[in-house]
C-alpha cells in the first residue's frame, strides 16, 4: 500500500511528492524543488520518518529545496548518476536563466534503472526515461508512477532545452511507461494528474502517430 501527498512548490508550480507506507510511516520526499520549510511541515503534519530524498532529473525546480531537505533529514539523495553534475552547476541545472541560481548537495547514490528503492513494505521500481534530460527517471509501484518531467497529462517534458531529445524521450516513453498496465496512476512532476490508459487513449503526442 502506498500513500502519496502533492505539495506544488515554487514558481514553475513543480510538484513534490511525499510518498509513505502508511502502516508505519517510513517516507520519500521526491522533487523538493522549492519551499522546504512547506514540505518539512507537511512531512511532520503527517509524522512521517523520511528514509531517501529523490530527484527524478536534475533541474533546478526539482532540487532547490535539496539542501534545506538534508539538514532536517540526513539522509540519501538520489538521482540518476547522467544528472549529477547538474545538481552543483547553476548552469547545467537552467537555474542560472532564471536570475536564482539553485545549488544543492552532492548526490549521496545514484537511481540505477532496475533497481528499487525500498521504504517500509513499498518498493518503488527505478525506470530510466530520459530525453528531457538526459537522467530521467520515472519511479513506479504499488500502481503508481513518478513520471517527473517525462509524461504530463496530455503533453511531455519540454525538449528544447539543452541536452534535451525530444526523440529520445517520445522512444523512452513508449518503452518505458506505455506499457505499464492502463489503471497505472501517473503523479507528474508538473500538473494534474492522469492514467497510463488516459495517455495512451489522448494524448497528442501518441494517440496523433497511431503509436501508442
Amino acid at each position: 500500500m502506498l500513500k502519496t501527498y502533492k505539495l506544488p512548490v515554487g514558481l514553475l508550480g513543480s510538484n513534490c511528492y511525499l510518498a509513505w507506507d502508511p502502516d508505519n510511516r517510513q517516507a520519500v520526499v521526491i522533487d523538493p524543488g522549492a519551499e522546504p520549510e512547506r514540505i518539512i511541515r507537511a512531512a511532520a503534519e503527517r509524522d512521517l520518518e523520511v528514509h531517501y530524498i529523490i530527484n527524478t532529473h536534475g533541474h533546478g525546480d526539482h532540487i532547490g529545496g535539496n539542501r534545506e531537505l538534508k539538514v532536517a533529514y540526513p539522509v540519501p539523495l538520489l538521482v540518476h548518476q547522467a544528472d549529477a553534475p547538474m545538481l552543483e552547476d547553476a548552469r547545467l541545472n537552467m537555474s542560472s536563466f532564471f536570475g536564482e541560481p539553485v545549488l544543492s548537495p552532492p548526490a549521496d547514490g545514484f537511481l540505477v534503472p532496475g533497481e528499487k528503492v525500498r521504504f517500509g513494505r513499498v518498493a518503488l521500481t527505478v525506470l530510466h526515461t530520459p530525453g528531457h534530460t538526459p537522467g530521467g527517471v520515472s519511479l513506479y509501484g504499488e500502481g503508481a508512477v513518478f513520471t517527473g518531467d517525462a509524461l504530463f497529462c496530455g503533453s511531455i517534458g519540454r525538449c528544447d532545452m539543452p541536452y534535451s531529445d525530444e526523440l529520445l524521450q517520445l522512444e523512452s516513453i513508449r518503452k518505458q511507461l506505455l506499457t505499464l498496465p492502463d489503471e497505472t496512476l501517473v503523479l507528474p512532476g508538473h500538473g494534474q494528474s492522469t492514467t497510463i490508459g488516459q495517455e495512451k487513449k489522448w494524448n497528442p503526442f501518441f494517440v496523433s502517430t497511431g503509436t501508442a
